[in-house]
């Protein structure tokens, strides 16, 4: 018997062992009470573990302890990541799920149905191939968050060391969170800041260091940005695209007021001085030799043009050499242009045909010198590009900031109606390409006759999911909007990811574009 009581035999010999006759004899052990086995075990000296200091390290090495029972590997392999569907994989082993998103990047929110954070980052995204460009496309109803998202994922880029840009900020919504971030707002209208978008900018100086070809394209490229620039502002005021002939001119003229400036800044009075005062050159580029008035025929309506810029409403706008400046050490730049939101669709149009310009030419500067990556907030585009046939093309060429200049462009509408009321068919066409050309989609709540005319897939669920989210489904007061603050992400034919975004306190104040009923009323004077 053991000491912990159990009866086992043995078989012992003795000297007789040797004669079969005598045989053998067993003898059992005598059985020990469990009360003295207790007894025993309490007096054992206790046993040493060999593993005690290697345990109360903090955490185990990379391959396992080693030491015996360490659970040491010599190598440790890579895994391998297998995907399927649910049906297919619930057959090799039950427990599957979605594989939800990365977190990298700027915190949007939580996944509605997993609960796992969301992450998004287009420059990332575009590294590891889960896109093939850096457009984003946001579209929701007026008051559910969507320039929440921009300024969110803005303000995210810029812990990540991006810039954030805002080249025509209509409303000012943009002002604060620009000031917070440390960055430089700079308010365009009469009394305010001057910006003249024929300004080269700090592209000027890159050219009195440059030299041979580099400068030759250089050069061209400011004078492509200008000819197209002052074409959509003529394309304002003449209500048509100017002629080949028109177009001719006004580059001509472009290139003899850029020799006669000091600072190769010339400005669009001085353009249309050059034009009136018709030097053989432009007579030549006309081909009417010497015949003036013949000329003058030719670019009557130009020149008037000219005059309304100048004399017209836009009057002491854009018409004066730049009083601002980018400060190429900050992290966020606004061109506010909110005191002109009162103004004629045309006068707002012009001003951000401008800053469109202005900004731009910044960027392509500060891209040659520092290569910083920028995200490009473009709001409210819409207002500006309805009063005008011709003017996509023209915005496109002048903010066409593509990824390998390592910006990431922001597109944000309310709905797809704004691309329908466009002039022309030609104009909605390429309104359309621009949001289908976009990687990234975003989506907040939206009324189901508006699901019809996106530009990317959606499954049924989705479809129902946005719908649900654009209105509220009760008349009491003080109760949250269903969609405020819900968005669905695509990317591709991927399943969309629907994401809960909360704000904090403090971006609660910030982000706030309905402050104008924050006042409480007057009282009232009896």
């Amino acid at each position: 018997m053991s000491m912990f009581g159990r009866r086992r035999t043995r078989a012992t010999t003795n000297d007789s062992a040797a004669d079969p006759a005598a045989g053998s004899t067993t003898t059992e052990e005598p059985v020990i009470p469990q009360t003295v086995a207790d007894a025993a075990i309490r007096h054992l000296p206790e046993r040493v573990d060999p593993l005690a200091d290697l345990r109360a390290l903090p955490v185990p090495p990379a391959r396992g302890w080693a030491v015996r029972d360490g659970g040491r590997d010599h190598h440790v392999g890579t895994p391998v990541l297998w995907q399927g569907t649910t049906t297919q994989l619930a057959g090799l082993y039950p427990f599957v799920g979605g594989s939800g998103s990365r977190v990298r990047g700027v915190p949007i929110g939580h996944d509605l149905h997993t609960h796992e954070p969301v992450g998004l980052h287009p420059g990332d995204w575009l590294k590891t191939g889960l896109i093939s460009n850096t457009g984003l496309w946001v579209q929701a109803q007026p008051g559910v968050g969507k320039s929440a998202f921009a300024k969110r994922l803005g303000t995210g880029l810029c812990a990540f060391g991006w810039m954030l840009f805002v080249p025509a900020d209509v409303k000012g919504e943009y002002t604060a969170l620009i000031r917070r971030l440390g960055g430089t707002v700079i308010k365009v209208g009469r009394g305010h800041d001057a910006i003249n978008p024929l300004d080269p900018g700090p592209l000027a100086a890159l050219l009195a260091t440059t030299s041979g070809r580099e400068r030759d394209a250089l050069r061209e490229s400011i004078r492509a940005r200008q000819t197209t620039l002052l074409e959509g502002l003529l394309l304002l005021e003449l209500g048509r695209a100017p002629t080949p002939t028109e177009r001719n001119l006004v580059s001509r003229a472009i290139d003899l007021a850029t020799d006669a400036a000091a600072d190769n800044q010339p400005t669009i009075p001085e353009v249309r001085a050059v034009l009136e005062a018709a030097p053989q050159l432009l007579l030549s580029a006309a081909r009417v030799h010497d015949n003036r008035e013949r000329y003058y025929d030719l670019t009557r309506e130009v020149l008037s043009s000219f005059d309304l810029l100048v004399e017209g409403p836009l009057r002491g706008l854009f018409d004066r050499r730049s009083t601002a400046r980018l400060d190429p050490s900050s992290s966020a730049t606004s061109l506010d242009i909110s005191v002109l939101d009162e103004e004629t669709d045309e006068v707002v149009a012009a001003a951000m045909l401008c800053s469109w310009a202005w900004g731009a030419g910044m960027i392509e500067a500060r891209q040659a010198g520092q290569g910083r990556n920028i995200l490009w907030i473009q709001d409210e585009a819409w207002r500006a590009l309805r009063t005008g046939s011709g003017l996509v093309e023209k915005s496109d060429r002048l903010t066409r900031l593509n990824r390998h200049k390592g910006v990431a462009s922001v597109y944000l509408t309310h709905s797809m109606d704004d691309l329908e009321a466009l002039p022309s068919e030609e104009d909605r066409a390429k309104a359309r390409g621009i949001a289908a050309r976009c990687a990234i989609h975003v989506y907040g709540g939206l009324p189901a006759s508006e699901l019809r005319s996106l530009t990317v897939s959606l499954s049924s669920r989705e479809k129902n999911m946005l719908s649900s989210w654009q209105s509220a489904g009760t008349w009491v007061p003080g109760q949250r909007h269903p969609g405020r603050g819900l968005y669905l992400i695509k990317a591709g034919e991927r399943a969309g990811l629907p994401v809960r975004m909360n704000l904090t306190q403090s971006e609660i104040g910030l982000y706030n574009t309905d402050s104008a009923f924050d006042t409480p009323p007057a009282t009232a004077v009896a």
